[in-house]
């Protein structure tokens, strides 16, 4: 019996590789060109080598504006910030934004270990480096708020400004338990090797399309936007190596020691989020020496595209007239 459902579940593995892998094969799109005809700006793509790996960086506003990185989440890429990125550029910032290492057109190492933390953190300040930037703003949402988190946690002294978009502080969840429930059985779903990547490919994207579509306010993903999202899901193998994100951070050690945050600090929270509890967001403020929360009125976990022309305004007031 034992051999018989272990036929069976080997078998089921196989034939949902075997769909996966075909029904998520997707032509090449352009999403700067998309986002340039949406918005009416102006990007620049290219690669920048920041160190072990090389990122796909898109970029936008004057070349000698103060500068903004801004880092995307799961499941998404740099077109995730198009919209906050165009308010930003238009009143004079320089912003930043990459992919981060595993997703769309940058680099993808093999080793999983090569995306913990550490790492990720380390592109960020690699990515200032290699623009001669000595100080930059930083904003981050979802994993891109917990790496964003990490990089002000390990190198204060290269951030200028910091802004948090619905992720708690690493550090909040410990000894305090969350009011609300969130959806996480993804995370551990993403930590099983191989398997998540061919599943989520199935169906055209379908679960991950339900996912995006069944946890934002109506008519936030169009039909051209999941166009956009299946092709850099399926840029290179990224669905696989974004989910080693997960698998590399299960059992990091985040033990930075210093938890409190000097970096003057912008924490804004949307009331919608199935991801991440809205009393842990509050709670985080706590960790902030140099800190400020903002409460939306509506607003979902993808607020960033639900509500690009505020969040960008919200970005540009906290930031404000500063020197790299």
């Amino acid at each position: 019996m034992k051999k018989k459902t272990g036929f069976i579940v080997v078998t089921l593995i196989v034939l949902a590789a075997i769909g996966g892998q075909i029904s998520g094969n997707q032509p090449q799109r352009d999403a700067v060109a998309a986002a340039e005809k949406q918005y009416g700006v102006t990007l620049e793509s290219r690669m920048v080598s920041v160190g072990d790996v090389s990122l796909h960086v898109v970029m936008a506003g004057p070349a000698d504006g103060n500068p903004v990185i801004l880092l995307h989440g799961y499941p998404e890429f740099w077109y995730a910030w198009r919209g906050p990125m165009t308010v930003l550029a238009r009143a004079g910032f320089r912003v930043i934004v990459p992919d981060q290492r595993g997703y769309n057109k940058s680099d993808k190492p093999s080793d999983v270990d090569a995306y913990n933390l550490d790492k990720l953190a380390g592109d960020v300040v690699g990515l200032a480096d290699a623009l001669g930037y000595q100080k930059v703003s930083l904003a981050g949402h979802d994993f891109g708020g917990q790496v964003s988190w990490w990089t002000v946690l390990l190198h204060p002294d290269r951030i200028a400004k910091f802004a948090i978009i619905n992720k708690p502080h690493p550090y909040a969840s410990k000894g305090y338990i969350a009011e609300e429930e969130s959806i996480s059985w993804y995370r551990t779903f993403l930590k099983i090797p191989g398997l998540p990547g061919y599943v989520g490919r199935l169906g055209n994207w379908g679960l991950l399309v339900k996912n995006l579509r069944g946890t934002s306010m109506p008519n936030t993903f169009s039909d051209a936007d999941m166009d956009q999202y299946r092709a850099a899901w399926d840029n290179d193998g990224a669905i696989h190596s974004m989910g080693a994100w997960y698998r590399a951070n299960s059992d990091f050690d985040m033990n930075v020691g210093e938890a409190r945050v000097r970096v003057p600090t912008l924490s804004i929270i949307a009331p919608d989020d199935a991801f991440s509890p809205i009393s842990l967001a509050r709670h985080s403020a706590k960790f902030l020496e140099n800190g400020q929360v903002k409460e939306l009125s509506e607003g979902t976990h993808w607020i960033i595209q639900e509500q690009p022309e505020l969040i960008g305004n919200i970005l540009v007031q906290f930031f404000g007239p500063q020197s790299p």
